[in-house]
C-alpha cells in the first residue's frame, strides 16, 4: 500500500476525504474501474503494516501449524513446579 499526501489545494478531492469521513465511498472512472475510498482508523493501518512484515507473517503460519498445546499443570510438571493450588486450598 502506498501513501498519498493530498494538498490543501486539492479541493475536489478533498471535498470527497470529507464524504468519506461520513461513509465509504465507491469511486468509478469513465473506463467503469471502482475504487474504494474509505477512511482508515489506526487499527486498521496497524493492520496493514503487520501484514507487510513478511518475518511476522511467517512465525504467525509456523505458529499456526502447531499441533501440539501443553496445560498449565504440564508445564508446572516439566518446570519442577509444585501443582497450583485451587483458590480453596489458598485461602486455607
Amino acid at each position: 500500500m502506498k501513501t498519498i499526501y493530498v494538498s490543501a489545494q486539492e479541493k475536489k478531492l478533498r471535498g470527497l476525504l470529507k464524504k468519506a469521513s461520513q461513509e465509504n465511498l465507491v469511486l468509478r472512472a469513465p473506463d467503469g474501474r471502482e475504487f474504494i475510498l474509505a477512511e482508515l482508523d489506526d487499527f486498521d493501518r496497524e493492520i496493514e503494516l503487520t501484514r507487510q512484515n513478511k518475518e511476522f507473517m511467517r512465525f504467525l503460519d509456523e505458529r499456526g501449524r502447531e499441533k501440539a498445546t501443553l496445560s498449565l499443570a504440564d508445564v508446572r510438571k516439566k518446570l519442577g513446579l509444585p501443582p497450583r493450588r485451587n483458590r480453596s486450598q489458598r485461602s486455607a
